[in-house]
């Protein structure tokens, strides 16, 4: 009778034990999920870029530590997707490849990934997500410049460096309707409206 007392006891405090480290780990992924959600405009007085602005030329870093421009002037016609992300965002997972299949799959358009996390981390995701030639830098300032408050978030520049889109994104559809409605002429709002007419009709 007493060991079984015993036992129980012990499995008990095991079973605490446990519970108390699910308990942490739930409470610290929490924490890091809330942090990511939070603006960074909320951190900066600096104003936001409004759609039709050019953006002012900023040097970021590859994942291999070389120089990769951004708001310097492009092809004719081109289309520069800009794609923030982050190795701890399930979304971005998902998002990643849709982008970069539409990027491959539209002449004029370049995908290019701006990672916040740390280094290794994104070379993992990287090299997980086998993403070949796309352009994959780090650094904050553009994220500052543009003030990105939730990933993934996709901002869309044209041939000039003005910003002509800057949305959350997590399906391809949404994706495709951006680039649709940049190269049309007409505003992400007007495509936004119309997406959620089509659901209200559904």
């Amino acid at each position: 009778m007493m060991t079984t007392l015993v036992i129980s006891e012990a499995l008990l405090m095991v079973a605490v034990v446990v519970l108390a480290v699910i308990v942490f780990a739930m409470a610290r992924q929490i924490g890091v999920l809330h942090e990511r959600l939070a603006p960074i405009g909320a951190q900066t007085a600096a104003p936001a870029l409004s759609v039709g602005q050019a953006i002012p030329r900023i040097s970021m870093t590859t994942l291999a530590g070389t120089a990769f421009p951004i708001g310097e002037p492009l092809k004719a016609n081109a289309v520069r997707m800009v794609l923030f992300v982050a190795p701890d965002c399930p979304i971005c997972k998902r998002v990643i490849p849709a982008a970069n299949d539409v990027a491959a799959s539209s002449p004029g358009v370049e995908l290019v990934l701006v990672g916040d996390g740390a280094l290794p981390e994104l070379q993992s995701m990287r090299e997980r997500l086998d993403l070949g030639g796309v352009p994959f830098v780090t650094g904050p300032e553009l994220a500052l410049v543009l003030q990105v408050a939730r990933l993934p978030t996709l901002v869309l520049l044209d041939e000039r460096g003005v910003l002509r889109a800057r949305e959350i994104v997590n399906t391809r559809g949404q994706i495709e309707a951006m680039i649709a409605a940049v190269r049309g002429g007409e505003s992400s709002a007007a495509v936004n409206g119309s997406e959620k007419e089509l659901l209200n009709a559904v």
